[in-house]
């Protein structure tokens, strides 16, 4: 098949798939807590529920209020379309390493505080000042941590390390896969705002970190942020999948067969992950704000480690 027609088939699922790994994951925590649940499309109902209402802009903002929802939303369809997800080859692919990756993903971070910070609010500004905070621990660890996976890859490039990988399994089965898994899944439930670190289900003004800043968006303005919320989880989601076990991502100028089972194949490992997310959230309670920076350097150190290791392993071959 044809990159462009791949990569755009690949947004559109994850544009289509987000608010269902979110429904599934609301729907695995009801059932484990003893409730029934509002169905896995219960949060495509919440958003075509919201686009149909007016937006409302607070006295007082700029166009930073209403340009953050865009932004973090554009920074994230980029990240779904050039990803390795379904397939290695993508005309972003050149473009795709792990500084762009991690660049995107704090943009759009930015922005969302900014709007945040724009509404003059005292909530808006604790819940940006949170994020930052957060953030600025989570996209150190996310660049050692990947760039520990590049090392044996020789290339910083998403798609050179899954081929990588594909090729060379033992690169992941190793002390440095180990440590640098451990380390992005800590960092991704944090980038994600997921138990321990935030609770999307709480609007407690103590506790709220993603909430806090959006509380000022209605309508069409918080569908976009919650959309491109889904969106994150299930990219950063897939993007772990794919780095550590690769299997069934389709190869550079797949045929249709070969896109399928990619589809197929991406599909069951996000669905894995976030039951797996959603049944450990069952079981964790939100850790204390002073406690999160205390998690988030100890997935640093494991990030550093595993640079540590790759480094030496691939010294001594």
């Amino acid at each position: 098949m044809n990159a462009y027609l791949t990569t755009f088939l690949q947004l559109v699922i994850v544009l289509a798939a987000a608010p269902v790994v979110i429904g599934v994951m609301r729907q695995i925590r009801a059932l484990a807590e003893g409730r029934r649940g509002a169905g896995i499309l219960q949060p495509w109902r919440d958003l075509r529920k919201q686009l149909r209402k007016v937006s409302i802009t607070p006295v007082g903002t700029t166009i930073v209020f209403g340009a953050a929802p865009a932004v973090v939303m554009g920074t994230t369809v980029v990240i779904a379309a050039a990803a390795p997800l379904v397939a290695t080859s993508s005309p972003l692919g050149p473009f795709t390493d792990l500084y762009a990756i991690v660049g995107l993903l704090f943009l759009g971070t930015v922005a969302l505080t900014l709007g945040g910070i724009d509404t003059g609010t005292s909530f808006g500004g604790m819940g940006a000042s949170r994020e930052i905070t957060i953030a600025a621990l989570v996209e150190p660890t996310i660049l050692l941590a990947v760039f520990a996976l590049s090392i044996p890859a020789g290339s910083a490039n998403l798609a050179q390390i899954v081929t990588t990988t594909i090729d060379h399994p033992e690169h992941v089965q190793s002390l440095t896969g180990a440590l640098a898994f451990v380390a992005l899944a800590i960092v991704i439930i944090a980038e994600t705002g997921r138990l321990p670190v935030d609770n999307p289900a709480t609007h407690l003004e103590l506790t709220m970190v993603h909430e806090a800043m959006v509380l000022e968006y209605a309508g069409p303005r918080l569908a976009t942020v919650e959309w491109a919320s889904a969106m994150r989880l299930t990219v950063l989601l897939a993007i772990l999948a794919n780095l550590f076990v690769p299997w069934g991502v389709a190869p550079e100028h797949p045929g249709i067969a070969a896109v399928a089972l990619g589809i197929v194949a991406i599909a069951a490992k996000v669905l894995v992950l976030a039951i797996a997310l959603a049944v450990l959230e069952v079981f964790m309670a939100k850790l204390r704000l002073f406690r999160v920076p205390e998690l988030l350097a100890g997935s640093f150190l494991l990030a550093l480690l595993a640079v540590t290791a790759a480094s030496f392993f691939s010294g001594a071959t």
